[in-house]
Formats: C-alpha cells, structure tokens, sequence
C-alpha cells in the first residue's frame, strides 16, 4: 500500500506525478554527471550513493516496480548495446560468450543455493532463489563500466556480449525457481524448458531484426528510421514476453541482426549517424536513471539482518565466478591453443573477465519481483542487495586498477 506521501512510479501514477518525478530525476542526473567529471569516481557508482540517499532521506518516498526496469529500462538498454556491438569481433568470442552465458549462469546458481543452505541454513528452494537472482552479471552495470574503462575492444565486446545474454537466462531460471518454491518441478521438464525458451527467444529476436531491416530499405527518412528501431527494441521484448519467452534474449539478437544486417542493406551514412544519437542520448538517460533505481530500490531495513548469508552468498558468488573463468573459459582456450594464430581471449584477460562480474538493476528487480507472501522474503532482498552492493561498490571501483595492474590496455592483443 503506498502512502499519501509517496510517489509511485506504476500504471496506476497520474500522468502529472510521472512527468514531475522524470523531471526531477533527470535534473539529479545532470548534475550528477557534472560532479562526476570533477571525481575520479565513476558516475555510476555516484548515481547509485545517490539513489541509497533519497531512498533512506528523502521526504517523499519514491517506490519502483520491477517492471520500471524490466520492461522500460532494459530494453532500450541491451538493444543499444546489442546495436553497437561489433558482429565481427563476437564471432571471435562466440564460444567463451557461451560458456559464460549458460553453464556459467547456472554454476553460480547452484554454488550459491548450496552454500547459502549449508552454511546460513536457509532451505534449499529459496537459496535457489537468491543463486538465480545473482547469477548473471547486469548489462547495465557492466557495459557502463566498460565504456569508461582503457580495455581492448576484443575483451570488451567479450564481456558485454556475457552480460547481455546470461541475463537473458538468469531470468529464465529464476522464473523456474520461483515456481518451484510452490509447485515441484520435474528436473528434465525444467531443463527442456529452459533450453526451449533461450532457442525461441534467439528465433523470435532474429525474425523481428531481420524483418524490421529489411522493412527500412523501404524509407529513406532518418526520423522514421529512428523511430521504427525504437519500436523494434521494445516491441521484440514486449512481443517475446508476452509470449512467455525471454524478452531480453530476444531483444539482444534483434539488435544485432539490426546493427549488422540492417547496416549492410538499408541504411545511409546519415541514417547511422542519426541512429547513433539517437541511441547514444537514450542510452545515456537510460543507464543513469537504471542506477537511481537501484539506490533507491535498495531497502536497508533487512541488510543487517542478511550480513552474514549475504557476505556467504559473495564468497560463492566469486568461487563459482574464479572456476568459470579459470577453469571454463582458460580451459577452453589451453585446448583451443591447436588451431594456430593468436587466441581471442589472453592470459592476463582471465583476471580482468574475473572481477567484472557486476550485479545491478536487473538483480534488484528480480528481489523487489519475489512474491509478497514468500515468509523469508526480506531476507532474500536483504541477500540480494548485499551482494549487488557489493559487486558495484567494491568490484565496479576497482576494475581500472586491476586493467592497470594486469597491463591490459587500449592496444592489447589476446596474443598466444
């Protein structure tokens, strides 16, 4: 129930409480990113200290639903980044992308539910819970990092690529434990669902991406242009959940079918410039208000209560994210080391792939999504948010120096 002095940013909002709290918050990230030029703290971590503070001090209380940031802010979000990605580049990293994005996501998962049960003693379906919630690191969080960071292009589109699609299927696995916790659930139809779900979300984002490319070679208009992908971002994810499959997922092959396949057949220079703008403004917007949510989506009441599981659920959280890297992905690449030439992926990189594991916006609207009456439901949140507080508090501050420290530059080669 909301208070008389609360603003709530739902269906439900008069337009005039919507239009005054999107002014507001636009008005705080101006002068965040203003502030932030003269810090050598990145804007993110500003916006999201920022957002902690007007949740606990502010004297109207701002409350987010889940879908603010699942289907208003995500979208946009990964589709932008899908876009921008460099099709040649991924095809490089296709396979480590993969390893990250699917057993990857459910490595950490399962590490998670099984320390959180044996050494907090929390039951085993709700730390599933909690390792779905935190399994896949955040696009929003992990793009941002990058695009502020000296790393090579290569390990760059590495690491975007794992974020945009192991949240695809995070969010397929957490709907699958949060189901379970009411309704046993056969492993092999769950595996099969699981699997169904990520092949016809990619069918269905491919479909509308090359659909909507080969639509624009029709108009020559750069207004339209912008506006029709803008209706293919969010349309793909809107069209894709309500057919029950992942929307992100389909929503990140949809802009790379766009950014590549459009680009070769339909666009002008003009037009790609236009796009790019646009894109970039929206993009812009869109990852600063993503960190203000979670600031102010964050509720401090359970964390004290949920240190110490939630200092557990990190400690697997990394453990299962060192095995991944260095046992999946540097695995990978010692047995590709036959093929000859250099391997996308360096030594050195591993490290840096590593600690870039950041949770944010998608987390927090998974734990504020956990249904009412779940009896630990404070303490999952609690959990929850100490890990992604964490990740970009600690993780997010130090990714430069840790670039620094492993002689990873602008210029680095993946080498032998």
């Amino acid at each position: 129930m909301i208070g008389a002095n609360a603003i709530a940013v739902a269906s439900g909002t008069p337009v005039l409480d919507l239009i005054r709290t999107f002014v507001v918050l636009l008005a705080v990230v101006a002068l965040v990113e203003i502030v932030a030029r003269r810090t050598p703290l990145p804007t993110t971590v500003i916006l999201l200290v920022v957002g902690l503070a007007v949740g606990l001090l502010a004297p109207v209380r701002f409350e987010f639903t889940p879908q603010l940031v699942l289907t208003v802010l995500l979208p946009g979000l990964v589709f932008e980044a899908a876009y921008d990605m460099e099709a040649a580049r991924l095809r490089h990293v296709l396979t480590p992308v993969f390893l990250l994005a699917v057993p990857g996501v459910l490595i950490v998962a399962g590490a998670v539910a099984v320390v959180l049960n044996a050494a907090a003693g929390l039951p085993l379906r709700e730390s599933t819970v909690v390792g779905a919630m935190v399994a896949a690191t955040d696009p929003v969080a992990v793009v941002a990092a990058f695009r502020r960071l000296p790393a090579p292009r290569s390990l760059a589109v590495l690491v975007e690529a794992e974020s945009l699609f192991n949240d695809g299927t995070s969010i397929v696995a957490f709907g699958l434990a949060v189901a379970a916790l009411s309704v046993p659930i056969d492993p092999a139809g769950a595996a099969v669902s699981f699997v169904g779900t990520i092949v016809l979300s990619i069918l269905l984002g491919g479909a509308t991406g090359l659909l909507v490319s080969r639509a624009i070679t029709l108009v020559d208009d750069r207004a339209i242009e912008a506006t029709v992908s803008i209706v293919l971002a969010y349309g793909t994810y809107l069209l894709a959940d309500a057919l029950g499959q992942s929307g992100v997922i389909a929503t990140v092959v949809a802009g790379l079918a766009f950014g590549t396949y459009g680009r070769s057949i339909g666009m002008t220079e003009r037009t790609v410039e236009a796009l790019d703008v646009v894109w970039d403004l929206l993009a812009f917007i869109l990852t600063a208000f993503a960190f203000l949510v979670v600031g102010m989506g964050i509720t401090l009441d359970g964390l004290g209560r949920a240190l110490v599981p939630g200092a557990w659920a990190i400690a697997a959280v990394l453990l299962a994210r060192a095995a991944i890297v260095y046992g999946l992905v540097g695995g990978w690449r010692l047995l590709s080391r036959g093929g000859g030439g250099p391997r996308p992926v360096a030594p050195r990189w591993l490290h840096v792939l590593f600690w870039a594991g950041l949770r944010g916006a998608v987390t927090v609207a998974l734990a504020l999504s956990l249904p009412l009456d779940l009896p630990d439901r404070q303490l999952l949140q609690g959990i929850t948010f100490t890990v992604v507080l964490f990740t970009l508090l600690a993780q997010g501050t130090t990714a430069g120096l840790l670039m620094e420290r492993t002689w990873v530059g602008p210029e680095a080669a993946a080498g032998p």
